[in-house]
């Protein structure tokens, strides 16, 4: 994306550097990192972040300003998933951009997908800085957005997650700690009354807020079983509400006006797949990490999905998305998430890009098996 600092980048990398690196970031973050980590950062004009940044605000805007859209969002969230005492406006927000070639040849963001649900705020500063240490970056190289720097931006995170709380009585909320390595489990809390503990060194402690992980379509593809039913009025904060995760999703995209969103329908209000089908991609609205979707849909796939059921599924039009990333294994693709936090009483913010980087089909490790230079990366901006 900046030819002079990704030049640089190439011409000094070396293998020994990457492995120090993925070595200091398990360091880092006290546990070796389980997913695929690029050998590389993604070297951003501000400009591209800040229009990004710019178009996923007006994006959600559109959605939380009109009531008629969240009326109709109201049908997206299950009963058995439907939380009481939900927030006004959604505490964290993610929003996807790939970049194609526009008429004139510039680089143009579309929307790949749009999630109010957190997502690494605590690991994605981490790697960012970690580039920078381990492959000796100028400090010049931007990480934070929004005038953020480090300090402010661990003040602002612990102020969402922690609030008023004593740390003890707040908890990340995930599913299967044993495999994701620093989070606790459901299975460790208990519900007494309108109140959920956890045991921790022979004391039982209270649960007051949480910061919320849980990903529905995982517990129900992993089957997982709770020890209290989310729709229970419990005597708990949460810092993120569970709803805004069916609110702000891929439910969302047909809502949506704007020159950066692909065309977008519903499949039961138009279930016949365009002649170019090629041209179109068919997504189930909750599915985890792109699971479910269909290339090149046909009429046997949408027959294959029950009337009753198509609501669930979007037809959307596919954007070839432009390679811009030099590696030594070819042009690479990636996507920019925008992560934005919505404090109480406050304005929505982009507080840091993520990065995914693929030759694949797809930018999920599925599609990007057995490649070098993908997986997840860091926006570093001059």
């Amino acid at each position: 994306m900046i030819p002079a600092l990704r030049e640089e980048f190439n011409r000094n990398y070396s293998d020994a550097k990457y492995k120090k690196f993925l070595e200091d970031l398990a360091r880092t973050c006290g546990t070796p990192i389980g997913f695929p980590v690029s050998e590389t950062p993604c070297f951003l004009p501000k400009a591209l972040l800040d229009q990004m940044a710019s178009y996923g605000r007006q994006l959600v805007q559109q959605l939380v300003n009109k009531a008629s859209y969240y009326r109709a969002a109201s049908k997206a969230v299950p009963d058995k998933y439907n939380v009481p005492n939900e927030s006004v406006l959604p505490m964290f927000v993610q929003v996807d951009f790939g970049l194609v070639r526009g008429a004139k040849g510039e680089l143009e963001p579309k929307l790949v997908e749009l999630q109010a649900f957190p997502s690494l705020y605590g690991y994605q500063p981490l790697s960012a800085q970690q580039y920078v240490d381990s492959f000796g970056l100028s400090k010049d190289l931007g990480v934070y957005l929004s005038g953020l720097n480090e300090d402010s931006y661990w003040a602002l995170m612990r102020q969402l997650i922690v609030a008023d709380h004593d740390p003890e009585n707040v908890i990340l909320m995930e599913i299967d700690p044993e495999h994701q390595k620093t989070l606790p489990d459901f299975l460790s809390l208990r519900k007494r009354g309108k109140r959920l503990y956890y045991q921790q060194d022979g004391r039982e402690i209270e649960v007051q807020r949480i910061y919320n992980r849980c990903i529905v379509d995982e517990l129900e593809r992993k089957g997982v079983s709770l020890p209290f039913d989310l729709r229970d009025e419990l005597e708990v904060e949460w810092a993120g509400h569970p709803n805004w995760y069916f609110r702000i999703s891929k439910f969302s995209i047909p809502y949506l006006q704007h020159r950066c969103v692909p065309k977008t329908w519903f499949l039961d209000e138009n279930p016949v797949v365009p002649s170019d089908n090629h041209n179109y991609l068919l997504k189930p609205l909750y599915s985890f990490a792109g699971t479910g979707i269909k290339f090149a849909p046909t009429e046997a796939d949408v027959e294959a999905i029950p009337a009753a059921e198509r609501h669930d599924y979007i037809l959307q039009e596919r954007m070839r998305f432009e390679p811009v990333i030099a590696t030594p294994h070819g042009m690479t693709q990636m996507e920019v998430r925008v992560m934005y936090i919505w404090p109480e009483g406050g304005e929505l913010m982009p507080v840091l890009p993520l990065i995914r980087m693929g030759r694949g089909m797809m930018m999920g490790v599925d599609h990007n098996k057995n490649l070098q230079w993908v997986g997840g990366s860091a926006g570093l901006w001059v």
